[in-house]
């Protein structure tokens, strides 16, 4: 006897349901129809658990009451009353269930009071690198660098709007129609995005990317493909020796994994002050001060900006200022402070190339509103930044460093810049699509390298693929 049997016989009915027509778009739709009495269908076992769900979960939100927002409880002990509870309601319903119906039951319904719903399952996958909700019945996620759609569903808008809220409000952020979009974060740091209807038209959409509970180090990015081992060598002589870097690339590049890897390249002796709009870094230095702005209030005030942060940065004895990612006035600052004796910084900017992400700073400082001219602008970048680190997205799902260039200074009206390393693409795909490539020096030895022996820092000669002669200095 099935689930749906067992529900009949305890006096639950069920309604039977087929799938409606397939659509004009070869999709089918998750409107149910009822089928004429005299042909009856009998409802396949998880249409059953889906109802007695529901109802489940109804009579526990009821019974918890304001002990589920109870700050004086710990999150075990919040999961042990839960369960407690739980177990009740399943027997009050007197509902045969197997024991495999049973734990799947207790645990869907943990998720949803104590985790994420439906996601939390996705949540824990590790192969899972984004999570995309497009409304209710339609989630995607991203593994292996390749977009797939789940079966995994919300029952509801409200189901998807109650796990919309509970992420953010953990955050101090809220969403409601005066204020329906928002960025906020999960406890492990993986980036949260929502926006919810009048602008949502499909409805609620949630972007979740995740960041792994382990942060990825220098050897896991070599592992990966996405630097070489020169590249890493250089770069990490690059913070050491406190240069600025810019890392530059695309959304989804990786560029806040990247500024991890090289922010775990700063000395454990100097104090660090990381600046974000959502805290995502996750440094593991013992001295670092960590910064997030603040969104208006429900008046419209109290904000406080990247730019207030960068600010107030500078007067917090700062020996690196971090800035998750430069995107608008608070540019002009950054820049100011990287020539104000603030060596060492390091920021994102979002670009396609090193070119471009000189000419991007350049409108981000325009947005600062000080109607600088442009030469002056471009006087600030040449003398502020001296690395861009360009991170691209290949079309095989790799993450790769595709440039790390030196800004050189000006040449008339022009920011000079000098590629020390590029990626190869000559070397093709394999039969997988996978690029055979790798980054490779362009034998060019950039002029910051003179302050490594300013640092008494020696670079391996086969960092940019010359060996030198003995005695010989100043080889390029």
């Amino acid at each position: 006897m099935n689930l749906a049997d067992r529900l009949a016989a305890a006096g639950r009915p069920v309604t039977p349901v087929v799938p409606a027509p397939a659509a004009s778009s070869g999709g089918t739709s998750a409107v149910p129809v009822q089928r004429p009495a005299t042909a009856p269908t009998p409802a396949p076992p998880t249409d059953a658990l889906a109802k007695l769900k529901d109802r489940v979960g109804k009579a526990l939100f009821e019974r918890m009451g304001s002990r589920m927002n109870d700050p004086s409880l710990s999150a075990d002990a919040l999961r042990t009353i839960v369960l407690g509870e739980l177990d009740e309601v399943v027997e009050e319903e007197k509902v045969p269930l197997s024991t495999e119906e049973r734990q799947r039951l207790t645990a869907e319904l943990a998720d949803d009071v104590l985790g994420y719903g439906p996601l939390q399952r996705l949540l824990d996958d590790n192969a899972v690198t984004e999570i995309m909700v497009n409304g209710p019945e339609s989630i995607y996620v991203e593994r292996g660098g390749k977009l797939e759609r789940t079966t995994t569903r919300f029952t509801s808008e409200e189901h998807l709007r109650r796990v919309i809220d509970r992420i953010v409000s953990r955050v101090g952020r809220r969403i409601d129609e005066s204020s329906p979009l928002v960025d906020a974060r999960l406890a492990d740091g993986s980036r949260v995005n929502a926006i919810i209807p009048p602008l949502a038209f499909s409805g609620s959409t949630l972007t979740i990317r995740k960041f792994s509970k382990d942060p990825f180090t220098v050897d896991d990015l070599i592992s990966f493909g996405t630097l070489s081992p020169e590249m890493a060598e250089l770069l990490h002589a690059c913070v050491e020796a406190r240069l600025n870097v810019i890392v530059s690339g695309g959304t989804g590049t990786g560029k806040t994994t990247l500024l991890n890897v090289l922010s775990s390249f700063i000395p454990n002796g100097e104090r660090i002050v990381t600046i974000e709009d959502a805290v995502e870094l996750q440094l593991q230095q013992e001295h670092v001060v960590r910064l997030e702005s603040r969104p208006p209030n429900i008046e419209g005030k109290g904000a406080i900006t990247i730019r207030d942060l960068v600010r107030n940065s500078l007067r917090m004895r700062p020996d690196r200022i971090v800035v998750g990612e430069c995107r608008g006035g608070e540019s002009l600052d950054m820049l100011q402070a990287m020539n104000t004796g603030h060596d060492g910084s390091l920021s994102t900017v979002h670009s396609n190339s090193p070119r471009d992400a000189i000419a991007r700073l350049e409108t981000l400082v325009l947005m600062a509103g000080m109607d600088l001219p442009l030469r002056a602008i471009r006087e600030q970048i040449a003398s502020a930044v001296d690395v861009v680190v360009q991170l691209t997205r290949l079309r095989d799902g790799t993450r790769r460093v595709t440039h790390v260039t030196e800004v050189q200074g000006m040449e008339g009206e022009t920011v000079t810049l000098q590629d020390a390393f590029l990626f190869d693409y000559s070397a093709g795909v394999d039969a997988q699509g996978k690029f055979l490539g790798k980054p490779v020096p362009t034998g060019v030895r950039p002029r910051f390298t003179e302050k490594f022996e300013d640092h008494g820092i020696k670079l391996s000669p086969r960092v940019f693929g010359v060996v030198e002669p003995a005695g010989v200095r100043g080889w390029s």
